[in-house]
């Protein structure tokens, strides 16, 4: 699973960077938004995995501990936690790019509007 994580998080990391260039082109920024769109699906079912498996840690956790408010901050240090954090915040990632890369393109194409009926 972290292989995947990082994996994850290495695709996306690539797309930042090429974002930080001055000179992506709208046909590539429209290739990166469809292939960041279709990785979403990909980061949603690791939430949804992630977070069936830190509800396990955290019901394991309230049977031992007399306290509801213990339980959960012990198992919130668990690594299903983390890893649970890690595929919200790739998520995020993702969600900003893809928000950028459409602002990118809605850009471009009233610039090529523009440029026309002038």
């Amino acid at each position: 699973m972290a292989e995947e994580k990082k994996g994850l998080r290495d695709i996306l990391i690539g797309y930042q960077n090429e974002l930080l260039k001055k000179e992506l082109q709208p046909e590539r920024a429209a290739k990166m938004l469809v292939e960041i769109s279709a990785l979403l699906g990909n980061i949603n079912d690791k939430i949804v995995e992630t977070e069936f498996k830190y509800s396990k840690v955290l019901l394991a956790e309230l049977d031992i501990e007399q306290k509801a408010n213990r339980a959960k901050i012990k198992a919130e240090i668990s690594g299903e936690y983390l890893a649970k954090q890690e595929y919200r915040n790739i998520k995020e990632l993702a969600i900003e790019m893809i928000r950028s890369l459409k602002f990118f393109l809605r850009a471009k194409g009233q610039e090529l509007y523009a440029g026309r009926n002038m």
